[in-house]
């Protein structure tokens, strides 16, 4: 699977387990900024954090349930 538009330059070789551990700020667009205030805010760390925030999840589903809503 090629993740190289997902993730920053120096994370592209590494495998999916890896990216999973590795900081949030891996991912294109959440600078070390970002993911300084997703620490403090959230004490999220790595990418694995941030998949398993309830908030995050809570987002998906509204978004995946508004596409079926009537």
């Amino acid at each position: 699977m090629n993740i190289n538009k997902f993730v920053d330059k120096k994370y592209e070789s590494m495998t999916l387990k890896e990216l999973a551990g590795a900081p949030v700020d891996a991912i294109q667009g959440i600078s070390e900024g970002d993911a300084k205030l997703l620490k403090e805010a959230f004490k999220v760390k790595t990418v694995s954090d941030l998949a398993k925030l309830k908030y995050v999840k809570w987002a998906q589903a509204i978004c995946v349930l508004a596409e079926g809503e009537e």
